[in-house]
C-alpha cells in the first residue's frame, strides 16, 4: 500500500509539474509578445489601404477572416458527413474503413509545407492543375484539405462517444436511421465536433507555409476570391523577413494573438449556446 501511495503521489506531482511548465511557457510567450508589441500599436497599422510607410495590417486582418470562413465552409461539411458515414453507416471493421482512418491519421501528421506544394500544383499551376493562380480560393481549398483530417477524426470520436442506448431508444420509438442520426446522435455529439472545428480555426489563422504557395503575399484586400491576398500570419512573416519593420511585426503578432483568442472565444460561445439549445429542445 505504501508503494502504491508513493507512486500515486509521484504521478500527481509529475502531472502538476507538467501542467505548471506548460502554463508558464504559454503565459511567458504571451507576456513577451505583449511587451514587445503593444507599445508599437498605432492607428497607421489599421489604415484601410496598405503602403510601405504605414505597413497596415488591416487588409491582412480582413483576408484572415475571409480565409477562415471560406476554408470552414469547404472542409466542415465534408469532414462532418465523412465522419457520420464512417461511424453510422460503414462497417467499422471493414478494411476500407481502416484504410481511411490510417490515411486520415497520416495526413494529420504531414508538414504544412507539403500541403502548400500540393495546393500549388493542384490549384495554382495551370500546367497540372486548375490554373487559378495565386488566389484566396486556392489558399482556402488547400487549407480545407489540411484541416479535413482534424474535423473528420473529431467528428468520428464524438459520434463514438454517444451511447448506443440513444440509438436503440430512437429505433424503439419507430424513428428511421436518418432521423436517428440527425435528430438524436448528431446533436449529442455536436460539442465534440465543434471542438475539432475550433482547433481547425486556430490552425487556419496561424498557417503561413501553405498560403505563401497558394494565396500569395499581396498586401491588399482582393476584389474577389480569385485575387491574391496575405493573411495576418503571412503579413507577420513578410515584415520580419524584410527586416525593416520589426516593430510592426511585433505589433502584428499582438493582433494575431488577439484575433485567434476572439475567434476561439466566439466558437466556444456558439458551441455552448448550441449545446444548451439542444438540451432545452
Amino acid at each position: 500500500m505504501k508503494a502504491a501511495k508513493r507512486q500515486s503521489v509521484f504521478l500527481r506531482c509529475l502531472v502538476y509539474i507538467s501542467a505548471g511548465l506548460t502554463i508558464t511557457t504559454v503565459v511567458g510567450i504571451l507576456i513577451y509578445i505583449l511587451i514587445k508589441g503593444v507599445s508599437h500599436l498605432s492607428w497607421d497599422l489599421f489604415a484601410f489601404k496598405y503602403t510601405s510607410e504605414n505597413v497596415s495590417l488591416f487588409p491582412a486582418l480582413v483576408n484572415t477572416v475571409t480565409m477562415t470562413v471560406v476554408s470552414l465552409l469547404i472542409a466542415a461539411p465534408m469532414g462532418i458527413f465523412s465522419g457520420i458515414y464512417l461511424v453510422e453507416y460503414a462497417n467499422r471493421d471493414s478494411k476500407a474503413v481502416k484504410l481511411i482512418r490510417l490515411t486520415t491519421e497520416t495526413l494529420s501528421g504531414i508538414p504544412s509545407i507539403v500541403f502548400g506544394l500540393f495546393g500549388y500544383l493542384l490549384f495554382v499551376s495551370s500546367a497540372s492543375g486548375f490554373g487559378w493562380g495565386y488566389s484566396m480560393l486556392a489558399g482556402a481549398f488547400s487549407l480545407a484539405i489540411m484541416i479535413l483530417p482534424v474535423i473528420m477524426r473529431s467528428t468520428e470520436e464524438a459520434l463514438k462517444s454517444v451511447p448506443d442506448t440513444y440509438r436503440e431508444g430512437s429505433f424503439g420509438l419507430g424513428a428511421g436511421k436518418l432521423r436517428t442520426v440527425f435528430k438524436i446522435v448528431l446533436p449529442a455529439a455536436m460539442p465534440g465536433i465543434l471542438a475539432g472545428i475550433i482547433l481547425s480555426i486556430g490552425r487556419i489563422v496561424g498557417e503561413t507555409a501553405v498560403l505563401i504557395y497558394t494565396s500569395g503575399t499581396v498586401a491588399h484586400i482582393p476584389k474577389n476570391l480569385m485575387g491574391s491576398g496575405r493573411t495576418l500570419s503571412v503579413h507577420l512573416y513578410a515584415l520580419w523577413s524584410e527586416g525593416m519593420n520589426t516593430e510592426s511585426a511585433y505589433a502584428t503578432a499582438v493582433i494575431l494573438v488577439v484575433t485567434v483568442s476572439l475567434l476561439n472565444a466566439l466558437s466556444a460561445y456558439l458551441a455552448k449556446k448550441f449545446t444548451k439549445g439542444n438540451l432545452n429542445g
